[in-house]
């Protein structure tokens, strides 16, 4: 997985500078943002990220930019940091999901630790990603029969039943299993309904 990189978006100059020299301390690549707008037309790394984001700007804040973030479903971890802090505002950030909410000045100890929880929660969205990318990518290897006879078979269905809906022999049933778990790498039928679950293939029953 490629290095990770912390984003760091404060209107002081001076912060930015210090917080860089202090990432790059422990070996941590960093990218400097004087303002939301600036981060907002740049591109996000393709590696673990962590974004440390000032709360007060004179555009918007960075809740407004969490918020902006959330509904546009993209997932970064974020730290904030602000000199003018208060218990409902700090509320609000880890109500949004924040690690961690800093008050100026801060020990470098607080921030690079939030910073590293920031790392470990968006390698692990990244792996589920991946994950969930080659499960889908091998779902749509299998032929239009075989994805057919899946579906029936994590809804539980029987070999027979499925026969019976489809007008072929149970045996080709059987067959087209064998095939279509070897292709999706499923030991054994609880181990598929966990792939069909993530892949949400089977829609939840009404109450």
């Amino acid at each position: 997985m490629p290095e990770p990189t912390v984003l760091i978006i404060d209107d002081d100059p001076a912060l930015r500078a210090s917080l860089e020299r202090l990432l790059r301390s422990v070996r941590l690549d960093a990218r400097q943002f004087a303002s939301i707008s600036d981060f907002l037309m740049s591109d996000l790394p393709d590696a673990p990220t962590c974004l440390v984001l000032d709360v007060r700007f004179p555009e918007r804040s960075g809740l407004d930019l969490q918020r902006e973030l959330t509904a546009a479903n993209i997932h970064l971890p974020i730290v904030f940091i602000t000199g003018y802090g208060d218990i409902p505002m700090s509320v609000q950030a880890m109500k949004g999901g924040a690690i961690e909410f800093l008050t100026k000045p801060f020990r470098d100890q607080d921030i690079l630790e939030a910073i590293q929880l920031g790392f470990a929660r968006d390698r692990a969205r990244r792996e589920n990603e991946m994950s969930l990318r080659t499960l889908r990518e091998r779902f749509e290897a299998l032929s239009p029969r075989e994805r057919e006879i899946m579906i029936q078979v994590v809804q539980g269905r029987l070999s027979k039943q499925i026969a019976f809906d489809i007008g072929i022999s149970e045996t080709t049933v059987k067959v087209h299993r064998s095939h279509l778990m070897r292709k999706m790498r499923a030991g054994s039928l609880p181990e598929l309904g966990r792939i069909a679950d993530k892949l949400k293939l089977v829609a939840e029953q009404p109450q």
